[in-house]
């Protein structure tokens, strides 16, 4: 605040919210003065949110609306410069804003994001345990899968284990892709069947204590692999493993993005890897850093990040790997057991 001249900053992101405050309800505002803290919730987390909070701020609760509330700390706190999340804020709700506030209402960008960038140990600890979890739901789910099953049943089978053993939610929907549509990046989960020789492609995460995993893995399902799926699959490998292996705090996102793109492009494929390698994991799936052609920003210690390194070829299929890697002071730790040779579900 300081940095940006602010007087006082307002923060909507709830994500931000509960970075700052330990508050994890789905409405309230965060209101900071160079002196104090304010957390503004309604009714229903009149017991919730002061338990959460603790000390970390002053909980204000307004049983009509938190805008009321947040109008009457504009009123009384209103001169200088205020901040607000550009990136958060609605355009009515500037307008509330700037109505009740006095003083220059002004846009901020990342002001928290920036700092969540850097992990603390618990956070790390929290993201290893929610890819453990994410792992051994998968492991639960995986001898299900067979010729015939639909992908919106494997996805139901991977989502019921993982609130078994403990996920608070999905931080992503679960993508469940076969055969061609393996090529869809983003692919929505359908009511496809599998057939035999499949490409099979899942993409999913768990939640422990707000913070996200998020893992891909692919198999062939029914058959044995034939050699073109082997061989993309193994050059997918190949580019994952030396970007986990050389990744170091301290690198731009591009220099990190061509660890693995250098792999593929040298086998031909650059073309068919069309997305960046990787991005910042934390109380959200994607937050900073950007592991990206287009990034010169350098990656900071003790931030967490995807390495997801793909080849897709429409009309055939996909292959895409991706583990979580800490980028620890002492060097890259896998929070995920990274992916391996390509497994045969038959």
């Amino acid at each position: 605040m300081e940095r940006e001249e602010l007087d006082a900053l307002l923060v909507t992101h709830l994500p931000n919210i509960r970075y700052l405050t330990g508050f994890t309800g789905s409405a309230a505002l965060a209101f900071i003065t160079t002196q104090q803290l304010f957390l503004i919730t309604d009714s229903r987390y009149a017991v919730q949110a002061p338990a959460e909070v603790n000390a970390a701020a002053e909980v204000l609760i307004d049983p009509v609306s938190v805008w009321t509330r947040l109008a009457s700390l504009l009123t009384q706190h209103g001169h200088g410069r205020l901040g607000i999340e550009a990136h958060a804020l609605t355009v009515r709700d500037s307008t509330r804003v700037e109505r009740d506030f006095r003083g220059e209402v002004v846009p901020v960008v990342d002001l928290v994001e920036d700092l969540r960038v850097v992990k603390s140990a618990d956070e790390v600890d929290a993201i290893r345990r929610a890819a453990a979890l994410a792992q051994e739901a998968l492991a639960e789910t995986l001898p299900a899968v067979r010729v015939g099953s639909t992908e919106l049943a494997i996805a139901a089978e991977l989502e019921g284990a993982l609130r078994r053993r403990g996920s608070e939610w999905h931080p992503f929907p679960t993508i469940v892709a076969s055969g061609p549509r393996s090529a869809l990046p983003h692919a929505r989960t359908s009511s496809r069947v599998l057939e035999s020789g499949d490409l099979l492609l899942v993409d999913f995460g768990a939640q422990v204590d707000g913070y996200c995993s998020d893992l891909t893995r692919c198999y062939v399902v029914g058959a044995q692999a034939d050699e073109r799926q082997r061989m993309v699959y193994d050059l997918v490998l190949e580019a994952q493993r030396r970007a986990l292996r050389h990744l170091r705090a301290g690198m731009t996102g591009a220099e990190g993005d061509a660890l693995a793109r250098q792999v593929i492009q040298r086998r031909g494929f650059g073309d068919a890897f069309g997305h960046a390698l990787g991005h910042g994991l934390g109380l959200e799936v994607h937050e900073a850093p950007r592991l990206a052609s287009s990034s010169d920003h350098p990656i900071p210690a003790h931030a967490v990040v995807t390495v997801e390194p793909g080849i897709y070829l429409g009309g055939w299929g996909g292959v895409r790997l991706e583990d979580d890697l800490y980028l620890g002071p002492d060097g890259p730790e896998c929070l995920s057991s990274p992916a391996a040779e390509l497994i045969e579900l038959t």
